[in-house]
């Protein structure tokens, strides 16, 4: 039977790549957004212009009353292109960076870093647990910068720790289910990102480059096959893990 992943901010940077990477694994996909609907529209059409099913919903994933409505469309779209009420995969993506020294650091920008990447991480994978199949599987992302530090990062990178101990516990309470639950932790990588300071900054590119030991930063494509691997029947007993990929970043 096919698999349909739902990744969360998906219709643009690492989260498009791993659906783009589920697809071409054989996967359907669906997709969440928070604005951008044209992206979220043009992901689809890359999902199936690779012969696979794909659909795209809105979703503001810092704002926890709305993921039981969301459930609801899930339901919805679930029964329409599937003839499904479960999907198989859920890949929590969605996020925002936000650079600030911790002197200079507001309580909004706290508040939202905490909102997108934890609570809402927390109570959507909530929501959303009747709706995941047994033997399923559930891939947080985190960052590097959890294990190593750089300055205007500590509340994202506090936040992203927070994600990496919810995922063992996840693992444990799940696994009565046969869900398996890991956290992929990105290195730095060139997208849009925190306003695609990696990407776009040659400076700081330069920075995480020499800190790597295969002597650059990462792109999408060296995240989102990955992921869409671990989703894979290949890594069935992969569970409770924080796995690295970094090329080698801060060794």
């Amino acid at each position: 039977m096919t698999t349909i992943a739902l990744v969360t901010g998906a219709s643009r940077g690492l989260g498009r790549n791993t659906a783009r990477a589920i697809a071409r694994h054989g996967g359907d996909v669906i997709l969440t957004y928070h604005s951008r609907s044209d992206e979220a529209e043009a992901a689809v059409a890359e999902i199936l212009a690779l012969g696979r099913r794909a659909v795209a919903l809105q979703l503001d994933t810092g704002d926890v009353a709305a993921f039981a409505p969301f459930a609801g469309r899930l339901r919805t779209a679930l029964a329409e292109t599937w003839q499904r009420e479960t999907f198989d995969h859920l890949v929590n993506n969605a996020g925002h960076g936000d650079h600030a020294l911790i002197g200079e650091t507001t309580e909004a920008q706290f508040d939202r870093l905490v909102d997108v990447h934890f609570k809402g991480v927390y109570f959507l994978t909530q929501a959303l647990l009747p709706l995941i199949a047994d033997g399923g599987r559930i891939v947080n992302l985190s960052t590097g910068l959890t294990r190593l530090t750089h300055p205007g990062y500590a509340a994202y990178a506090a936040v992203k720790g927070a994600v990496e101990v919810l995922t063992r516990y996840m693992a444990k309470e799940l696994g009565g289910r046969g869900i398996a639950v890991n956290t992929v932790a990105p290195g730095a990588i060139e997208t849009d990102f925190g306003g695609g300071v990696v990407r776009d900054n040659p400076d700081i590119n330069k920075v995480f480059a020499a800190m790597t030991a295969l002597g650059r930063v990462g792109l999408p494509d060296d995240i989102g096959p990955m992921i869409a691997s671990l989703l894979g029947p290949e890594n069935r007993w992969v569970n409770a893990q924080r796995i690295e990929v970094s090329g080698g970043q801060g060794i």
